[in-house]
């Protein structure tokens, strides 16, 4: 069992410290630094093992948190691994890239700060493939049925990974000249280095899974020819609709959603030519959207050489605690400091775009701004608050809106519902018979544990069908089950 007396004689917090501001953004590399072992095995041993673990119930995969806490402490490196990878396919993503509703579930985290359960998982994962402790897992046999997965996002890949080790034949469409969706060219490499992506794709590689990249379905291949070729479908495309902002000045030069700047950035960091690439280098730049990729955007900023940079956000700015609204377990709105932030630029709450401001030449040259407080019929603009402030480049990361109808979805004849994601009925399957959908594709924008939870539940489903009888995979989630949130 776990140390009984670890989180009493350890109540710190501690976690890898960051790479000096001034060095990290002269570079592309992750921010952490190593953290000493000795260090992590003192962070996990503060874990209680409680005999209720709610952490359980802020993670969609089911992960075996207080175990594998308990063998990183004890230094079993080799059977804490076995206990991650027994529900989630990809650790080294969601230990780099989730917001751990986890942590925010911890019980110690009532009266302490929460076990560093991410940092545990990730250093976990890390040794594992050092040590040459993972290695591919092929199949007993083959199941002489095939599948095609379209996306290869975490969900897609999750899918691809569980059926390929059922024995399928697997195939995975991907667009982009590379697998990972925007694991490679969304998240920037200051968050994942892709050396940490192409490791996980050649165990796959291995395991029988093909990839067949630079194909974009819907154009290059229809949904029909999908349906004729294999013998099932998983639907993974994300949803990649961006939300735009209807205030006049929107069509000037220089307002760009986020997903047309961050793409070109993170092939230019990895030394691709990017033609017509778009950079905040010597502007002032403006970034509206206090999400993940808001900050992805801040922290590209500044590796760009921005002048300066502002975030918006039209939300009042969270406390430091919880709030009543957001008890534990629940996972709450804080004033969270990402390393992005951290390296500089202001962060602006409770703030609104009136207009957008352009020059002569059709390029923004400022944002019109104003306060906003909550009234009742919702936000109420603060009179005499509005102001300009100056930008060359502004990028919207206001979130998504659902999946690209045009193409793939139409051509399938898939039924949309009431927010226009891919419906689906109990098993994770589309209105048409043999097309299945996972992540956002069909949740909507969520977090990458979902996406992975979802993609190893449409596995189980497709091999429950393919095989028609009841599938030995996990089925961590169902597809009306949501996040434990206030």
């Amino acid at each position: 069992m776990a140390d009984p007396q670890g989180f009493l004689r350890t109540r710190e917090r501690e976690l890898p410290r960051r790479r000096p501001v001034p060095v990290r953004i002269r570079d592309w590399k992750e921010v952490y630094e190593d953290q000493p072992v000795p260090e992590l095995q003192r962070q996990a041993g503060r874990c209680m093992d409680c005999g209720v673990p709610f952490c359980h119930s802020g993670c969609p995969l089911g992960n075996l948190i207080p175990e594998w806490n308990d063998l990183a402490r004890r230094g079993e490196w080799r059977e804490g691994i076995e206990r991650l990878h027994a529900t989630n396919n990809f650790p080294e993503f969601t230990g780099r890239l989730c917001p751990a509703p986890c942590e925010s579930a911890c019980v110690l985290g009532i009266n302490q700060p929460p076990v560093t359960i991410k940092q545990v998982e990730v250093t976990l994962v890390d040794r594992a493939f050092e040590n040459g402790v993972i290695t591919p897992v092929a199949p007993e046999r083959l199941s002489g049925r095939t599948v095609a997965v379209v996306g290869s996002g975490p969900a897609g890949l999750a899918a691809a990974q569980q059926l390929t080790r059922a024995g399928h034949t697997v195939a995975v469409y991907e667009r982009a000249d590379q697998p990972g969706g925007l694991l490679r060219y969304g998240i920037p490499e200051f968050k994942m280095e892709k050396a940490v992506l192409d490791r996980r794709i050649g165990q796959m590689k291995s395991e029988g899974t093909r990839f067949r990249t630079g194909v974009s379905v819907g154009t290059d291949i229809t949904g029909a020819d999908l349906r004729k070729r294999f013998d099932a479908v998983v639907v993974a495309i994300g949803s990649t609709v961006p939300r735009d902002l209807p205030v006049p000045g929107r069509e000037l030069d220089g307002v760009m959603q986020a997903m047309d700047f961050l793409p070109p950035a993170n092939r230019a960091a990895l030394g691709q030519s990017v033609e017509g690439q778009v950079t905040a280098a010597g502007k002032d730049v403006i970034v509206i959207g206090g999400g993940d990729t808001g900050a992805d955007c801040i922290g590209t900023a500044h590796r760009q050489g921005a002048r300066s940079v502002t975030s918006l956000e039209i939300m009042p700015q969270p406390g430091l605690e919880r709030s009543a609204a957001h008890p534990w377990p629940t996972h709450p709105m804080l004033f969270r400091v990402a390393s992005a932030h951290e390296e500089g630029g202001d962060r602006v709450y409770a703030t609104t775009t009136s207009e957008i401001v352009g020059d002569q030449a059709g390029r923004v040259r400022a944002l019109r701004v104003h306060e906003v407080r909550m009234g009742e019929r919702g936000f109420e603009k603060v009179e005499g608050s509005e102001r300009d402030i100056p930008a060359q480049l502004v990028l919207l990361a206001m979130g998504f809106l659902g999946p690209q109808a045009e193409g793939l979805l139409e051509q399938l004849g898939v039924e949309r519902d009431e927010r226009t994601n891919v419906a689906r009925d109990a098993h994770f399957m589309s209105s048409v018979p043999g097309v299945f959908v996972a992540g956002d594709a069909g949740r909507g924008q969520s977090l990458i544990v979902w996406a992975i939870a979802e993609g190893r539940s449409v596995a189980h489903e497709v091999d429950s069908w393919l095989m028609r009888k009841p599938s030995r995979l996990p089925r961590p989630v169902h597809p009306t089950d949501r996040p434990l949130m206030a």
